[in-house]
């Protein structure tokens, strides 16, 4: 496949090749030279934002706000901490 340089150096990666590679809007791409070739690399989003909903169809809590995220992500690692007995290790030494 062939593509035209457009007047501000752009060019279009078919949507065959961008599906093989599973490239998305809002990815970056890494260009080098080796010889006479430029060689294109795609890095997806950060985590945060390429994760965003992937777990929503495996659990019912719903976090609105990284805040709360936090605060829910303390809440159960205390409560593990509680059940497993380390507490008690602690309180012990």
């Amino acid at each position: 496949m062939t593509s035209t340089v457009g007047t501000k150096g752009q060019i279009t990666i078919s949507k065959e090749h961008r599906d093989a590679l599973g490239i998305e809007p809002g990815w970056r791409s890494i260009q080098r030279l080796e010889g006479s070739r430029v060689i294109l690399e795609f890095l997806p989003p950060k985590h945060r934002r390429s994760l965003k909903g992937i777990l929503s169809e495996a659990t019912s809590v719903k976090v609105s706000t990284s805040t709360e995220l936090e605060r829910l992500t303390d809440s159960v690692w205390l409560s593990d901490i509680m059940e497993s007995g380390e507490n008690n290790s602690v309180a012990d030494s």
